[in-house]
């Protein structure tokens, strides 16, 4: 397989996570290599081949064809990388909790949105449809009182 048919990283994100945790410690703005880049970016595709083989590995155990996030967390540990587990747990239950406030006030908001179109929109709509059905029965009406 080619360099070009595998999937990269996206070469920005890895430079900012690069560059973020090098700052971490001292506040330093540090410039990195660009042959450094490539070397943590393909460290980091590595790194998720890896661990998504051996978390599949572990879904097929089990009889599944889903890899969970528990898979992942296993195959950490299988791994001997037993000191990211717990990090990744933390940032696993903050996603979750942003998605369901997210999607909470997305919710809420539709809710809110759904309420107003029934109550002003319908009214308006009412009386748009009433209104021309009036004028066309005091017509009608009129019409006939001639006629006799």
């Amino acid at each position: 397989m080619s360099e070009a048919d595998q999937a990269q990283l996206p070469a920005a994100l890895v430079k900012r996570i690069v560059k973020a945790k090098l700052s971490e410690t001292d506040g330093k703005d540090y410039q990195v290599n660009k042959d450094a880049l490539l070397a943590f970016n393909e460290a980091g595709r590595l790194f998720i081949h890896y661990l998504t083989a051996t978390a599949n590995d572990i879904c097929k155990d089990g009889k599944r064809q889903t890899i969970s996030a528990d898979d992942v967390l296993t195959a950490l540990a299988d791994l001997e990388l037993p000191e990211l587990v717990e990090p990744l747990q933390e940032a696993l239950e903050a996603f979750k909790l942003e998605t369901k406030e997210k999607n909470k006030k997305k919710a809420e908001a539709t809710k809110k949105r759904k309420a107003e179109k029934e109550t002003g929109g319908e009214g308006d709509k009412n009386k748009d449809k009433e209104a021309p059905a009036a004028a066309a029965g005091e017509g009608e009406g009129e019409g006939e009182e001639k006629d006799e």
